[in-house]
């Protein structure tokens, strides 16, 4: 598994911005589209990045504290 694979990344439509909002907060605020398969393939894209800023600077990478949500049974 990726170090990025750790952090939860999700696509929503925003009413208000008429578009498709890619999200991971515990990395970035977040990017936007038309198309919600290309947000979250370049959404990926960019928590990548941001990874690979972090480790190469050898600055640790933030906590991971955002978690999806569980349905409770």
């Amino acid at each position: 598994m990726k170090t990025s694979d750790q952090y939860h990344k999700w696509v929503e439509w925003s009413e208000e911005d008429q578009a498709y909002l890619g999200k991971c907060p515990d990395l970035i605020t977040g990017i936007h589209g038309d198309d919600p398969r290309q947000v979250y393939a370049d959404l990926c894209d960019v928590v990548d990045d941001v990874v690979r800023h972090f480790e190469s600077t050898a600055r640790p990478l933030p906590p991971r504290r955002i978690r999806p949500m569980q349905e409770v049974v």
